[in-house]
C-alpha cells in the first residue's frame, strides 16, 4: 500500500536542505544481492541514473572486477569519469583492493572513489593508497573494532572534504549474518556519534521506512532510510541508545518525512557529516519513495 501522510508537496518543502540531506546519499550496489545485476548492465544503468540530480554515489564494484569495470568505463563514451568504490567482503584479503587502485589509478575514464574491506588489526595498510577507505565492524569485537577505526579517522586528513575513513555496518541479513533489530543498530549509530566517526550502511535499507519487505509468507524486515535519518539527528542532538531504538521502530512515515522536512540546513550538515551514503541495488525504489513522501521532486534534473 502506497504511503501518503499529510505533507505539504514537494514544491513547499524547504528544498535547498532536503536536497543537501540526500546528495550522494544513496550508493549503487547494483552488483550484489540481491540485485545482482551483471556489470556491464550496471554500468549502463549507472550512468543513466545521472538524471536523478546528484542523489546517487558511486557505483559499487568487487574489487576483483577493477579490470573489467575499466574497460567498460572506457567503451562507455561517457565525458564524465565512471565513479566507483572497491569493495571486498570481511574476511576477504586486501590484494584485489591494492591492484585494483593501481590498475585505475591512472585511468581517465573512471574516478576511484574509496575502497570498503572488513575489520581486521590490519586495515591500517591500505591507508597508503591515498583513497577513503570505509571499514566493516564485525559483530563479535564490535566494540573494539569501532574504537579502532575512530583512532584510525582521527588521525588521518580527509581526502577532498571526505572522511578519509569510516565505519561500515551491514543492516541486512545473509547466510552467515542474521538481521540486525532496531536495537543492535541503534547501539552501533550511538557509538559512532560518541567516538566522532562518520558511517555508511550496506544490505537491506531499501525502503523509505522500517516494515516487512519482499515476496513470501513471511517477508523481511528492513530498517528505513528515513528512520535512520531521523535517528542520527537524535544522536547528535543527545539521544540514548534506547530513544534511538524506538526511531528505528518507528512506522509513521507521516511522522518521519515531517521531522525530515523540518530540519534546518545546519542540522542536515550535522547529519551528513555522520551518516555519508549506504548501499542500496535498486536505487531507484528510496528515491520514488522519498518522491511520493513529498521529500524529493518527482521532475529531477540531470546533473
Amino acid at each position: 500500500m502506497p504511503m501518503t501522510p499529510a505533507l505539504p508537496s514537494a514544491t513547499h518543502v524547504p528544498w535547498p536542505a532536503v536536497q543537501a540531506l540526500f546528495t550522494r546519499l544513496i550508493d549503487d550496489a547494483a552488483v550484489f544481492p540481491p540485485g545482482l545485476a551483471p556489470l556491464d548492465r550496471a554500468v549502463s544503468e549507472h550512468l543513466s541514473r545521472r538524471r536523478y540530480a546528484g542523489l546517487v554515489g558511486p557505483l559499487l564494484v568487487p574489487a576483483a572486477a577493477a579490470g573489467d569495470v575499466g574497460s567498460l568505463a572506457a567503451s562507455s563514451g561517457s565525458a564524465i569519469p565512471l565513479r566507483v568504490a572497491l569493495v571486498t567482503r570481511p574476511g576477504a584479503a586486501s590484494e584485489p583492493v591494492r591492484a585494483g587502485v593501481d590498475l585505475l589509478r591512472d585511468d581517465a575514464a573512471i574516478e576511484v572513489s574509496g575502497i570498503e574491506i572488513g575489520w581486521s588489526p590490519s586495515w591500517r595498510e591500505l591507508l597508503d593508497l591515498g583513497a577513503p577507505v570505509t571499514v566493516e565492524i564485525p559483530r563479535e569485537g564490535h566494540d573494539v573494532a569501532l574504537a579502532d577505526v575512530a583512532r584510525g579517522a582521527s588521525r588521518t586528513p580527509a581526502v577532498q572534504a571526505v572522511p578519509a575513513v569510516q565505519a561500515k555496518f551491514r543492516t541486512g541479513s545473509t547466510d552467515t549474518w542474521t538481521w540486525p533489530d532496531e536495537d543492535e543498530l541503534a547501539r552501533f549509530v550511538h557509538g559512532c556519534v560518541g567516538h566522532g566517526v562518520a558511517f555508511k550502511l550496506t544490505g537491506g535499507l531499501h525502503h523509505a521506512m522500517r516494515g516487512e519487505h519482499g515476496a513470501g509468507a513471511l517477508p523481511d524486515p528492513q530498517h528505513g532510510l528515513l528512520n535512520v535519518l531521523v535517528a542520527v539527528h537524535r544522536a547528535v542532538e543527545g539521544d540514548t541508545t534506547a530513544e534511538l531504538g524506538s526511531v528505528l521502530a518507528e512506522r509513521d512515515p507521516g511522522r518521519l518525512a515531517s521531522a525530515v522536512a523540518e530540519l534546518t540546513g545546519a542540522e542536515v550538515s550535522a547529519v551528513r557529516a555522520v551518516f555519508t551514503a549506504y548501499g542500496c541495488c535498486s536505487v531507484s525504489d528510496p528515491i520514488d519513495e522519498l518522491a511520493a513522501l513529498g521529500l524529493l521532486a518527482h521532475d529531477l534534473d540531470e546533473e
